[in-house]
């Protein structure tokens, strides 16, 4: 029968985990994110770096490149039955990753990522897919996410209103990201970021963007980084072996509803890094928010969460807005709209938050917004939002006649229906 690698074979003694460690390495601008794998590869001659080339992913194939600090010891061009990042991980990656941990199983392993991927897909595959019928966390402990930033582009990129087609980097035919949905989602899941250089703009600015980082990921461990100064030892010891990755936490736009830090209230600036978290019972009528959409996200390099609408009471409504462009999508139904049977397909952390705040009139239905920006005037932001709620007199017309209010939002959030129709079996 087989056995666990975290099995003891001493019942009393403590559990050793003897499975290689990956360090799963992101970041948008490459040579900044090369720079910190070759100096990790520098301070543990051990460590195998594993790359993937997506030049050519719209033909479907990838060139494979894993390496040590001694050289190349594998480059091959691979070729997929279907030319997109997912089939990559699933097809390559994850299998590249589990090979190697059974070959050399004493050699901790280095994943860095294209430019364009992001880590949280990764994510999604090692918890789904299985390698030879197993989870890859069977063959290997996942250690870290590190996101590397490079302090001279990073806020330039932040506010780009390009999308990864025109610049020429896009993933696959029907890749439509912008570049700024990248890199913020590369920065937010990362339990590791790292700041690498300094700003063109001097030391104040790279302190700036350090509060920033402070403010978009503050779940993260932060990590400065001269380029031109390096301790190789210090920096595999801050990314390395930490363990910081947890791999139940939810994706950004879900952490409020699961209960987890959406966002830290600093309305004080620093380096003129402003954070706003908006939270009210009360639902928005939807045409008073969709008219001060623009009003709402003046100065606002990134914001996120998730609303309800007067109109759409059943529905929890995504808000993303990074680079410019706002998107707004379905997360579902909110617990309150859901029948009792319902609440069994939810995570134990979505019924545990809503109990913990559940409201009488509501149930766990209400605001949750974060709002960081430059400059950005707190005040005037939460006056705007408040305005955007509904009034006493409108909160005493009741729930029907919110449903008929004028909403622009129509049918723009479409969710399976819960609700039998008579007839019908539940």
């Amino acid at each position: 029968m087989a056995t666990s690698p975290l099995a003891p074979t001493d019942p009393g003694a403590p559990v050793t985990d003897t499975r290689p460690s990956l360090t799963v390495l992101s970041g948008f601008w490459p040579s900044a994110t090369y720079a910190v794998a070759r100096t990790l590869l520098v301070a543990d001659p051990t460590l195998l770096l594993v790359q993937h080339d997506l030049a050519d992913l719209s033909a479907g194939t990838v060139r494979r490149v894993v390496r040590d600090s001694a050289g190349v010891l594998e480059d091959e061009r691979i070729t997929l039955a279907h030319g997109c990042v997912s089939c990559t991980l699933r097809e390559d990656v994850l299998p590249t990753l589990a090979r190697l941990a059974r070959a050399q199983p004493n050699r901790d392993l280095l994943l860095m990522l294209p430019e364009v991927v992001e880590p949280e897909a990764v994510a999604a595959v090692c918890a789904h897919c299985l390698i030879d019928g197993a989870p890859i966390t069977d063959l290997i402990q996942i250690d870290s996410y590190a996101t590397v930033v490079d302090a001279e582009h990073l806020l330039d990129g932040m506010v780009s209103a390009d999308d990864l087609k025109h610049l020429g980097i896009a993933a696959a035919d029907n890749d439509d990201r912008a570049l700024a949905d990248v890199i913020v989602r590369q920065i937010e899941y990362a339990d590791t970021l790292v700041l690498w250089g300094q700003s063109r703009d001097g030391a104040y600015d790279t302190s700036r963007l350090s509060v920033l980082l402070e403010r978009m990921a503050p779940w993260a461990m932060q990590v400065p980084v001269d380029g031109d100064l390096l301790d190789a030892t210090e920096l595999s010891r801050q990314l390395r072996g930490t363990p910081r990755h947890r791999p139940e936490t939810p994706g950004v736009l879900t952490r409020g509803l699961e209960g987890y830090i959406l966002g830290v209230h600093e309305p004080h600036p620093d380096c003129g890094v402003v954070s706003v978290v908006f939270r009210s019972r009360r639902p928005f009528h939807p045409r008073r928010l969709h008219d001060a959409f623009e009003d709402i996200n003046d100065d606002v390099v990134r914001s996120r969460g998730h609303l309800w609408l007067a109109s759409q009471p059943d529905t929890v409504i995504a808000w993303n807005f990074a680079g410019g462009g706002l998107s707004l999508g379905s997360l579902g139904h909110w617990l309150v709209a859901l029948p009792d049977s319902g609440w069994e397909d939810v995570s134990d952390h979505r019924r545990l938050a809503a109990a913990l705040d559940w409201d009488p009139y509501y149930g766990d239905r209400h605001q949750h917004l974060v709002f960081i920006g430059l400059d950005l005037d707190p005040v005037s932001l939460c006056h705007t939002l408040t305005r955007c709620l509904l009034t006493d007199d409108e909160l005493a017309d009741g729930s029907d006649t919110w449903r008929h209010y004028d909403d622009p939002l129509t049918g723009c959030f479409p969710v399976v229906d819960i609700f039998p129709t008579e007839g019908e079996a539940a």
